[in-house]
């Protein structure tokens, strides 16, 4: 049996719920495919995530690495393609704001994920899940978090799979904070699971 690590976040800007925390909670201890889930909720925090999640790594020794993003507006799963180097954007839950600073002084300027995007997006569809690449983690915490892991990974020589997913508002999320595209937690969790499930069939 393998090991996945999945993160996802806790609540922050103004979305008062945070929906990858939930399914990271549930998925949690339950086996999809050949993986045993890990499930880990991050902090929204420019100056520690970095460090939490490298912490999650050299605790779990995960044979792959999934992180969850909410994406408050986005209509679609998305499966990013790249993670840049680059932390910019509003405060994050600590009231960090940092402008124009590279995650790693010392790093590349882009890291390429490594999960097998183009057949997640293509088993989702399949199931009747809207789902495309995304160009763009942008640059607050989802491209901090997807950088680091795939930085630690590569320059410790690791030989595991390591990305970012980006999901829509949950319709709770949705009917309190307003006027955005939303899916019910259940179709959520299910994509989630399927990506998993991708995954696992091409390792």
């Amino acid at each position: 049996m393998k090991t996945l690590l999945l993160t996802g976040f806790e609540p922050f800007l103004s979305f008062t719920l945070n929906p990858t925390m939930k399914i990271v909670e549930e998925l949690n201890g339950q086996h999809i495919g050949d993986f045993q889930i890990v499930g880990k909720t991050m902090t929204v925090d420019f100056k520690s995530s970095g460090e939490q999640l490298i912490s999650f790594i050299k605790e779990v020794k995960p044979d792959a690495i999934i992180s969850l993003g909410l994406a408050g507006g986005r209509s679609k799963i998305t499966l990013e393609r790249i993670a840049i180097n680059i932390k910019d954007g509003a405060a994050d839950n600590e009231g960090n704001i940092p402008v124009d600073e590279m995650i790693q002084l010392d790093g590349p300027a882009g890291y390429m994920s490594t999960l097998p995007i183009r057949l997640m997006v293509e088993k989702l569809r399949e199931l009747g899940y809207p789902a495309s690449i995304s160009n763009t983690a942008g640059t607050y915490l989802c491209n901090n978090v997807m950088y680091e892991g795939l930085h630690y990974v590569q320059t410790n020589d690791m030989d595991i799979p390591s990305g970012f997913i980006h999901i829509p508002a949950s319709h709770a999320l949705a009917i309190e904070h307003g006027d955005v595209p939303s899916w019910s937690h259940d179709d959520l969790k299910s994509s989630i699971s399927g990506c998993i499930s991708v995954l696992s069939d091409s390792l």
